[in-house]
């Protein structure tokens, strides 16, 4: 290549690189995967290394690629942030080992997050900051306090202490996440990186407290009244004071040994409860790395070895339309089934029409495959069409109930216009007797469907009217089994409010928003009469949920069957204990993480016990963990808990902790 070219396409990359930068870095919304950026970086950089002439100063390779927002304070970063150089093959690890001169190595997995800043005075949180262009970042304290891993006082009281750690979502959280942005017809989060980021940013922290981060610390920017000499030192130190460094990391003595500790890093990607997207590798010993120093933009020091994304290539035998409860048509990618990080996969969301012309997506075609964040199967492109496809196109009708659908409000989402539409009828009933809403025992999908299709029921209350008569006229349905049936839904009418509430399907208002809701108002009188600025000065919600609130009890089918629910003998009153509660029971302040499958309870009757108590359940274990209540095939929770050393009991347990002291 002459220079003319290396600068014609050197241009083009920067170009690239800065729009994908400000994509990722500032509007948490990437294009393209995190492997398909850093190649474009990588190119870039072998360019300017072959052509040196080339190099700017405001090239993507001699700068960190984000920048503070407007939107927070800023915060000049006292020891830059700097990013790291990337790998792609085990022959530049080594060459990395011969550059620092044979120095003892870390290897250590990459959390794929949003890099913060922590400080500490005396021994007291006092500010936090993101990255940004590593100079520069935002100040973001109030988040960072919603996250329970980072401590606000330290176990020592350090002068001072800044750390620098990687802010995450577990990817429990994250599927629940998106199921619930799915739910809600909302874009959902790409993955728990983008999802980590997103929340970490918002000006109103209520919302990242809703977002269950983690955190995990994994180096010291600066330190008063210490010295430390090594990273391995520095990572034992960082638990002693507290916090909650990296899970597991391996010191190496070779370039042999990285290759096989970032091989074995790897083998853990699909096991791991947080997502990694490559391997770290530093210089253990602090005074070496004073010795090697930094460019402008790396340690030289350190190195990342990013792992390739795993893709595959199969078949699309068809295109399946999905109708949501709130009309929504959502394309479904069936595809010949393929092993894809771990598991067998034989579907993927197609999200939308303009997804599918954007890719020329047809039946037929050769498509290729990965999950995003390792999580979700997409389809990334495709490699060939079948011979005599055509494109495709989205139903004019509603293919459960054929009436028209149409765009509403500049929305990318096609909707059917039948509000009595079956199939949002089915996702509504599936939804209202859920587990986490009305909970009736009985009530699956398939008896659902005979009740909608024999013309038993046509909404949700109708379930409330069922007779014996009307049950068993169903296939199968014997009179001890529609005794059952019946029973479970007479139950029902006793739950707390926060499950109607769950129930009704209302936008953007999850089981804890309802929650939020039910002890906040007490009645579902007073909730549907709430304004949207009561609403919104509930802590953990927003605008958005507020206004979908309000607009929800503002309608008159709403308003009608608010009465209707009352009149069937639903409870709409808040059955739960007042906020203040005796401190003295053995759950007060006390936090919980239920596995397995319990002998007696669900697992929801056991957190509704805990925190009716004053106790928290939280989904993932920490250190924070006080009690792990494991039941019957606990898996990796159970494993962690033990390894934390924190305490293990069973139901028979629990309950002996339920009775008075």
């Amino acid at each position: 290549m002459n220079i003319e070219k290396a600068k014609t396409e050197a241009d083009s990359l920067r170009q690239q690189i800065l729009y994908h930068n400000d994509r990722y870095y500032n509007q948490d919304s990437p294009e393209i995967s995190d492997y398909e950026y850093d190649r474009l970086l990588k190119r870039l950089e072998d360019i300017e290394r072959e052509f040196p002439a080339l190099v700017t100063p405001d090239s993507p390779t001699q700068k960190v690629g984000g920048q503070a927002g407007a939107k927070f304070s800023p915060v000049e970063h006292t020891v830059p942030m700097e990013s790291l150089h990337d790998s792609f093959s085990h022959e530049e690890i080594r060459e990395f080992a011969e550059r620092v001169g044979g120095a003892v190595l870390v290897a250590e997995p990459k959390i794929d997050g949003l890099s913060v800043s922590a400080e500490y005075r005396n021994g007291i949180f006092v500010r936090g900051s993101t990255r940004g262009d590593g100079h520069i970042g935002e100040d973001i304290t109030d988040n960072l306090k919603t996250i329970r891993s980072l401590p606000m006082k330290l176990k020592k009281a350090v002068p001072y202490l800044e750390v620098r750690g990687e802010v995450y979502m577990s990817v429990e959280v994250f599927e629940r996440l998106v199921a619930q942005q799915e739910e809600n017809d909302e874009k959902p989060f790409k993955n728990p990186r983008n999802a980590a980021a997103g929340s970490l940013r918002q000006k109103d922290a209520n919302i990242t407290k809703q977002r269950q981060l983690d955190i995990f610390i994994f180096n010291i920017q600066q330190i008063e009244g210490e010295t430390l000499t090594s990273h391995v030192q520095s990572l034992e130190y960082l638990k002693e004071l507290g916090f909650t460094p990296l899970p597991f990391y391996y010191q190496c003595h070779n370039a042999e040994e990285v290759v096989e500790k970032i091989e074995a890093i790897g083998s853990k990607r699909g096991e791991l409860p947080f997502q990694i997207d490559g391997a770290v590798i530093k210089v253990d010993d602090f005074a070496k790395r004073e010795e090697l120093g930094s460019t402008s933009k790396f340690p030289k020091w350190a190195e990342a070895y990013k792992y390739p994304p795993e893709e595959k290539a199969t078949e699309l035998l068809d295109i399946e339309i999905n109708v949501g409860r709130t009309g929504v048509l959502t394309p479904t990618a069936i595809f010949a089934p393929v092993t894809l990080a771990g598991t067998t996969v034989s579907r993927a969301v197609l999200h939308n029409e303009d997804f599918i012309k954007e890719k020329d997506i047809r039946i037929g075609d050769t498509v290729i495959l990965r999950k995003a964040g390792e999580i979700i199967p997409e389809v990334v492109a495709v490699a060939a069409h079948k011979e005599g496809s055509a494109p495709f196109t989205m139903p004019k009708v509603c293919p459960s109930c054929g009436s028209p659908v149409a765009y509403e409000n500049g929305e990318a989402a096609l909707r059917c216009t039948n509000t009595d539409c079956p199939a949002q009828l089915m996702r509504h009933m599936i939804h209202f007797v859920s587990r986490d809403a009305m909970d009736i025992d009985g009530l699956g999908e398939k008896v659902l469907r005979a009740m909608v299709d024999n013309h038993l029921i046509t909404s949700p209350m109708d379930l409330y009217r069922l007779t014996m008569e009307d049950i068993m006229t169903l296939d199968k349905k014997k009179q001890q089994s529609a005794t059952n049936l019946v029973n479970a839904i007479a139950k029902s009418k006793s739950n707390d409010l926060y499950r109607i509430v769950f129930a009704l399907g209302i936008r953007h208002i999850g089981q804890k928003a309802a929650k939020l809701l039910a002890d906040r108002f007490r009645t579902l009188d007073k909730i549907a009469a709430a304004s949207i600025e009561e609403i919104a000065s509930i802590e953990g919600f927003g605008e958005i949920m507020a206004e979908s609130v309000y607009s929800y009890f503002q309608l008159d089918e709403s308003k009608k069957l608010v009465e209707e629910i009352k009149t069937l003998g639903i409870n709409t009153e808040n059955l739960s204990a007042p906020q203040t509660m005796d401190e003295n029971n053995a759950f007060f302040g006390k936090t919980f993480v239920i596995t397995g499958t319990l002998p007696t309870y669900k697992r929801s009757e056991a957190a509704a016990m805990i925190e009716s108590m004053g106790g928290k359940v939280a989904s993932a274990v920490s250190k924070k963990t006080d009690y792990v209540l494991a039941g019957e095939e606990a898996g990796s929770k159970l494993t962690k808990a033990q390894a934390l050393g924190i305490t293990i009991i069973d139901e028979a347990e629990f309950e002996t902790m339920r009775k008075p002291q």
